[in-house]
């Protein structure tokens, strides 16, 4: 059996990496939402250039493979610590309220510092609900859970057509991005709820498979990764369902209407979305398996912590980019303001991106490297599985 599989070994090498990767290059857009502000979509064919499209775009694999990898998690810490059902269920309850309550007092302080300007539902927010709703689903036969799952991730799409005009807070919480507006804190649902439980449940169902000895389990993971793959490339080739915004030949040439084809819906992101993002990040799976030596030590570091890392890097990122634009600028209120309140003399610089993003991650890999020995070290400590 593959040593990365073997019963003895509470970690899987791949789970970590991926997820490690996957934080990495969410930092990346992070970087960009401070220190690269556009009047326009980064993803807009319309507007947008190459090198901004793809930094832009490769972030949108971060979000579907961390939730997704949360349901695997989850299902990995149950066998991992041999507990029951009941005992699952009370972890992924609390675990999804603390989770929730973080993202409302303190990512938002990383964020933003104080006074919010608006209150910001985020990834943490349907991270939260989709544990909570998780902790209902386990009771159920795998292949209930699997039909809801698969329910929830190919159908939301209809309630586009169903309810195209429709508001109001609920149809907000699960299904539209949308800010309503307040004299005291105006409050910002950037993550709608639909599909993300029935990610993180495909997730959990996915650990099941993940545990299986090789080279069988591959060839199913390769075999779901490319149906992934080629769904997308069918359903978003025929404009017929499965997002909201179809591609168009782009008047730029044949190159920006290839971007329009990627240019998925992200909130609440697409079945094509998904299919785009989950597809790939499966058929690496196998392959991250095999790899050795100290990229994977590093990267894994972030894998073993993401939450310590999510709150670590926003704060290091807003410190930064206050820094940067009081020195540059003299002012932080245009962040989140309009364009016509950029300050004078501001340009995108990708270069500047880049460059800060990779200061970030050299900041952050000693502190998550420490947490990481200390949680090794401390694992009777039971609040150490809450960050």
């Amino acid at each position: 059996m593959d040593s990365a599989l073997n019963p003895n070994r509470l970690r899987i090498q791949s789970v970590d990496v991926l997820r490690g990767i996957v934080m990495i290059i969410m930092a990346l857009d992070h970087v960009r939402l401070f220190m690269g502000a556009t009047s326009f979509s980064p993803v807009d064919p319309t507007q947008t250039t190459v090198a901004l499209f793809f930094t832009r775009w490769i972030t949108h694999f971060c979000a579907p493979v961390f939730v997704f990898l949360a349901g695997t998690s989850a299902f990995l810490y149950a066998r991992n610590t041999n507990c029951d059902l009941n005992t699952l269920r009370n972890f992924l309850l609390t675990r999804g309220l603390w989770i929730i309550f973080v993202e409302i007092f303190l990512l938002n302080l990383a964020a933003q510092f104080i006074p919010y300007q608006f209150l910001v539902l985020q990834v943490l927010w349907i991270i939260g609900w989709s544990m909570i709703i998780l902790a209902g689903l386990i009771y159920l036969p795998k292949s209930v859970i699997l039909l809801i799952a698969l329910a929830l991730v190919f159908g939301h799409n209809l309630l586009d057509y169903l309810f195209p005009e429709e508001n109001g807070w609920f149809f907000s919480f699960l299904h539209k991005q949308q800010l309503f507006p307040s004299s005291t804190l105006p409050i910002y649902i950037h993550y709608p709820l639909l599909p993300w439980p029935g990610l993180m449940a495909l997730g959990y169902l996915f650990g099941r498979l993940l545990v299986r000895p090789t080279p069988n389990r591959n060839a199913q993971i390769w075999f779901i990764g490319l149906i992934c793959v080629a769904l997308f490339l069918i359903l978003r080739g025929i404009n017929f369902y499965g997002d909201p915004a179809p591609w168009e030949n782009q008047p730029r040439g044949l190159l920006f209407t290839v971007l329009s084809y990627l240019n998925t819906t992200k909130y609440p992101p697409s079945l094509l979305f998904l299919l785009m993002t989950i597809g790939p990040a499966l058929l690496v799976i196998p392959w991250l398996e095999k790899w050795q030596g100290r990229k994977v030590k590093i990267i894994s570091i972030f894998g073993k912590v993401p939450f310590f890392f999510y709150l670590l890097h926003f704060l290091i990122i807003h410190i930064i980019a206050t820094l940067w634009s009081q020195l540059s600028f003299g002012t932080t209120e245009w962040w989140l303001g309009a364009p016509s309140g950029y300050p004078e003399g501001y340009e995108l610089n990708l270069w500047l991106i880049y460059g800060i993003w990779v200061m970030v991650m050299i900041l952050c890999y000693p502190l998550c490297y420490w947490y990481s020995n200390y949680k090794n070290a401390h694992k009777e400590q039971w609040w150490l599985s809450y960050l």
